[in-house]
């Protein structure tokens, strides 16, 4: 019941906007910002396209940072039709996406090249790559070694289709958890088409204190940007662990981070990341036991303090 009210409501936003075959007024605006605010989109993938557009729509987003992967609201051998249908959804709404999330690392695969083909056809510039490992039968140089090349494989076949692939920094030991060993990977690779999607709550969690240093070595080459935050706690049994926590009520350092944000100028979309407790929305669930309407609070409540920050540090 709530979500056909929650449909009716919104459906003056999702159809009142004619597009007549070009961008409305506000989505040529949001990709005009230097800096427009996506949602990484996993926490509404019970929802359907238009139900997802709506959402962003009347929350204020700029854009969805939609999920183009196994189990996610566009399967990448469904890319081709289904990608353009959720654009196109998000454009009804007056909803960007100029990014969206994959597990592109191979160079050779057909359906990973068929995804940025896609992608290019639709204009959307930015995508999050699959991630690498670590092979614990060799050693680390040898394991950066082998990963150079696919680096210099995927920046020419995002060169050919004119988009630039993001590697996260993701906190554990797959590649990028070190932050410094994407160095490694990117220093003779051009920033125009392969790069970094910086996450400074992953960096937080593996650099302590010392996470500014790694975020200036990557700076050239950080074009996109996910933000989040948490807490370290004790369990039952005293082991420490990690809980996401809405944004200002962890242990990000958001008043260095924007500092040196600001300080290189980075211009690209930024996602917002939504993996506290939603009632299992936050893992992608296609049930949740939290309310559309609670998880639309959360959804404004981490919004109102980017933009708060953007405004703080003049970055709108």
């Amino acid at each position: 019941m709530e979500r056909r009210k929650f449909i009716k409501s919104t459906a003056a936003t999702a159809t009142g906007i004619a597009l007549s075959g070009t961008l409305s007024a506000s989505v040529i605006s949001a990709s005009a910002k230097k800096r427009p605010i996506h949602v990484f989109t996993k926490c509404l993938q019970f929802l359907s396209y238009d139900e997802i557009a709506a959402v962003l729509a009347e929350q204020g987003f700029d854009g969805a940072d939609l999920t183009v992967r196994p189990n996610g609201q566009v399967l990448p051998e469904n890319v081709a039709t289904d990608l353009p249908k959720a654009i196109k959804a998000m454009q009804k709404a007056g909803v960007g996406c100029n990014m969206i999330v994959t597990e592109i690392n191979n160079p050779d695969d057909p359906v990973s090249q068929n995804i940025l083909k896609t992608m290019a056809d639709l204009e959307i510039k930015y995508y999050r790559m699959g991630y690498f490992s670590f092979d614990p039968k060799k050693t680390i140089p040898q394991n950066l070694d082998e990963h150079k090349i696919a680096f210099e494989k995927l920046e020419k076949i995002n060169r050919k289709y004119g988009v630039q692939g993001n590697y996260q920094n993701h906190s554990g030991t797959r590649v990028g958890g070190p932050v410094w060993d994407l160095y490694h990977l990117l220093k003779d690779r051009d920033p125009e088409f392969i790069g970094v999607q910086y996450d400074v709550r992953h960096a937080t969690v593996e650099g302590g204190v010392s996470w500014p240093l790694g975020m200036k070595l990557l700076a050239p080459w950080i074009k996109t940007t996910d933000i989040k935050d948490f807490v370290w706690f004790k369990d039952e049994d005293g082991k420490w662990k990690i809980k996401n926590v809405p944004l200002g009520e962890g242990m990000v350092d958001f008043k260095t981070y924007f500092e040196l944000y600001k300080s290189f100028n980075v211009e690209a979309p930024v996602s917002i990341h939504y993996e506290y407790d939603l009632g299992g929305a936050e893992h992608g669930n296609k049930t949740t036991t939290m309310s559309l309407a609670e998880i639309k609070s959360w959804l404004g409540k981490d919004l109102a303090f980017l933009k708060n920050q953007y405004e703080k540090f003049d970055l709108l």
